[in-house]
């Protein structure tokens, strides 16, 4: 049985939920969003809070069951707080400016990289090292941190680059630390 899919989903009176057949239509001060729930599972509404029930007990269903209730949940969160990633950009000359909605970010190429606004997602730059990716849907908002991250990952042995703020790097040693072992 699954322990998550169990709990009931609270939510405040500045949130607006719709449960139409199998949509799940969240709205809030911060956006909205639609979750498509499968035929096996039924979404029950109450005064203030929301249960997601399984129609049948197959394997399936159960693993079903626990994840979209925590996919609506998190929509419900998202709607009234944005989910947020923070990025750094690590490296001597490497920084990042907004373009109007996009962001141009120079990391050691011989030209400026433009990474294009998403659709749901905003972006706000702090100093001209750190880039903060919110918006309503969490997953959007982590895979576009990731697709940031990925125009320049942190070099293995200075650390220079684009990472998540909350990351921790291993930085290798070089040749010379190899190298040079105990003095005898």
């Amino acid at each position: 049985m699954s322990k998550i899919g169990t709990k009931k989903i609270t939510y405040s009176s500045g949130v607006s939920l719709t449960v139409s057949g199998s949509d799940v239509s969240v709205k809030g001060p911060q956006g909205e969003t639609k979750i498509a729930v499968p035929a096996v599972l039924e979404v029950v509404k109450g005064e203030s809070d929301l249960e997601v029930k399984r129609k049948n007990e197959d394997k399936k269903t159960k693993s079903l069951h626990g994840l979209y209730r925590q996919l609506i949940a998190n929509a419900v969160v998202g709607v009234e707080k944005p989910w947020e990633k923070r990025l750094e950009i690590v490296g001597t000359g490497y920084n990042v400016k907004l373009q109007g909605e996009d962001l141009l970010i120079k990391v050691g190429y011989s030209h400026p990289v433009v990474f294009k606004k998403q659709e749901g997602i905003k972006y706000k730059v702090e100093g001209n090292n750190k880039i903060v990716v919110f918006g309503v849907d969490k997953q959007k908002v982590g895979e576009v941190a990731y697709q940031i991250k990925l125009i320049k990952k942190p070099d293995s042995y200075k650390g220079k680059g684009i990472k998540f703020a909350d990351e921790k790097l291993r930085i290798k040693p070089g040749k010379k630390a190899k190298t040079a072992g105990p003095a005898a």
